[in-house]
């Protein structure tokens, strides 16, 4: 039987968390990021510039805020999942494709791409 209780450790990376929260929720804010995922304010920044860097998303200045564009196509790191994309992991985890689109990491709609 499975007990419900606080979790040493999780199977998700802080920076897969981190993603899932743009990704489920287009106008997230670093903040929110932050309290979702359980890590500090400027720790979700640093996760945010990493997966920028990696090219897994694209940071778009629009006004005082960040809008983030995810990448679905682009290959995953590890050697054990180098063939796969990080749609394919967006997809399992998720039960659905997931779209390109540009995501506002401070608040507002997020817009398709």
């Amino acid at each position: 039987m499975y007990h419900r209780h606080v979790a040493t450790w999780t199977f998700l990376s802080n920076h897969a968390l981190s993603l899932l929260c743009v990704v489920r929720t287009p106008g997230m804010r670093l903040r929110d990021i932050a309290v979702e995922v359980g890590i500090t304010e400027r720790a979700a920044h640093r996760i945010m510039s990493d997966l920028v860097e990696g090219g897994y998303l694209t940071r778009h200045r629009v006004g005082r805020r960040n809008f983030y564009e995810v990448h679905p196509e682009v290959p995953l790191r590890h050697q054990l999942v180098e063939d796969l994309t990080l749609g394919d992991l967006l997809g399992g985890l998720l039960g659905r494709e997931p779209r390109k689109r540009a995501v506002p990491a401070d608040g507002g709609a997020g817009a398709a791409v």
